[in-house]
């Protein structure tokens, strides 16, 4: 969420920005918002002179009733009962004007980094870097979930009656392979100095309006029905939610937290939910790392998080690319933000695994995160990115691990977790 000052200050340079995210229909809300701001700035006046009247005249009616004037006291006393109606009726307009504020506030995008490239939507995102040399074997990939099927380890069929299309159950040797993927990621979390936290899995409207925006929450939220809930899209909605309306010390900052929740999500308009497979689904676990920091610091935080995440497939040795998000593939809240993308043997191309965003203030200004260090109070910025989201990761294993006769070679760092085990063969 945009800061009103800046707003204020900056009216130019919040419309350039719209222009920036291709989102010029928007632009019209800028003069609304200018325009409903100017009335609320002249009822916070009028509220604030009310009150310092009455503070006046409460002293008046006092040092009359101490010189012994009775009749003057009780005449100011008349005049002081007028007043907090008055308050009150002040302060109600000024109220309503505050939530129109911020519900037009809500639908503005934050202000992007002046690194982000200028483009319309992900077709234009920017590759950055690459990591680990891409193969194509000469021989033919399977499927990851023709494959899957091969091994014995997922029912899609059986999941489809029981829950519909975008889930499936995961068997065998290749559910170990998925928790595998998940221990690893927490481990090397937790040895880079990330604090491991379970969280929970629902979380109310009132996080998720902080965490998100309106059109993600409609795309993706699952609601509880007849409840105020709704069931997480990542693990990072519950952990930033934690800290809803607190004032942290400065000192103790930054807060380096990792995460494991199951992810819900509804995938409105989304193509591909209908195919057989794990790419697109329903319901997935998913390993998140998120930071808050102070705001000179988080564009710092944002490459070592971005490099952390990189460094989790080449240690498991997939190949990976970092994609640098255009403007207008931005999510509003987002300031900055990169996709890393595995390598597909079989598709050969790279498919997206994970993402690193850096917010800065804007979900700290919804949800009201604030830290003070030196007397100084202020909004602290917040980032988040992928560790391990195992569906995805699972199919890149899949495919750059899979061996002619379709077994699949498990990499070194995760063979303790499969109780030594070398390799996932076909069942005969």
């Amino acid at each position: 969420m945009i800061d009103m000052n800046f707003l204020r200050e900056n009216p130019k340079k919040v419309k350039e920005n719209l222009k920036k995210k291709f989102q010029i229909e928007k632009i019209p809300l800028i003069d609304e918002i200018l325009k409903i701001d100017g009335k609320w700035r002249k009822l916070k006046y009028d509220e604030d002179k009310l009150r310092s009247e009455r503070n006046k005249i409460s002293k008046q009616i006092a040092d009359e009733m101490k010189a012994g004037k009775k009749k003057e006291a009780e005449k100011l006393k008349k005049e002081a009962k007028k007043i907090p109606e008055m308050i009150e009726k002040t302060e109600g307009k000024r109220k309503k004007l505050e939530e129109e504020i911020k519900l037009i506030l809500y639908k503005l995008p934050n202000i992007i980094h002046d690194s982000v490239p200028i483009g319309k939507d992900e077709n234009e995102n920017v590759e950055i870097k690459k990591f680990g040399e891409p193969k194509i074997p000469n021989y033919e990939i399977f499927n990851h979930a023709e494959l899957a099927e091969k091994f014995g380890g997922v029912d899609f069929d059986t999941a489809r009656k029981t829950s519909g299309n975008g889930f499936y159950y995961l068997r065998g040797d290749l559910s170990r392979l998925h928790s595998a993927l998940i221990s690893f990621a927490k481990d090397y979390m937790i040895e880079k100095g990330f604090e491991f936290i379970i969280p929970p899995f629902m979380i109310r409207s009132e996080v998720v309006d902080g965490v998100m925006s309106f059109q993600e929450k409609g795309n993706m939220m699952y609601k509880m029905e007849g409840e105020d809930l709704y069931l997480i899209g990542t693990s990072e909605h519950s952990l930033i939610g934690m800290f809803i309306n607190k004032n942290l010390n400065g000192k103790n900052l930054p807060y380096k937290i990792t995460g494991v929740s199951p992810c819900f999500r509804k995938e409105v308009g989304a193509h591909g939910i209908e195919e057989k497979g794990f790419y697109r689904v329903h319901q997935f676990e998913k390993q998140e790392m998120i930071v808050l920091c102070d705001p000179e610091e988080s564009y710092e935080w944002y490459e070592k998080m971005l490099e952390l995440s990189v460094e989790v497939f080449r240690q498991i040795g997939i190949p990976v690319r970092i994609l640098e998000c255009c403007s207008g593939d931005l999510a509003d809240l987002k300031a900055k933000s990169a996709d890393v993308e595995a390598w597909s043997p079989r598709q050969k191309k790279y498919f997206e695994v994970g993402s690193c965003s850096n917010l800065t203030d804007a979900q700290a200004r919804r949800l009201n995160i604030r830290a003070e260090k030196s007397g100084k109070t202020y909004f602290v910025h917040t980032l988040n990115s992928t560790v391990i989201a195992s569906p995805r990761a699972l199919i890149a294993l899949m495919e750059n691990f899979q061996e002619k006769d379709g077994s699949i070679a498990i990499p070194k760092v995760l063979q303790p977790y499969m109780g030594g085990k070398k390799k996932i063969e076909m069942k005969k």
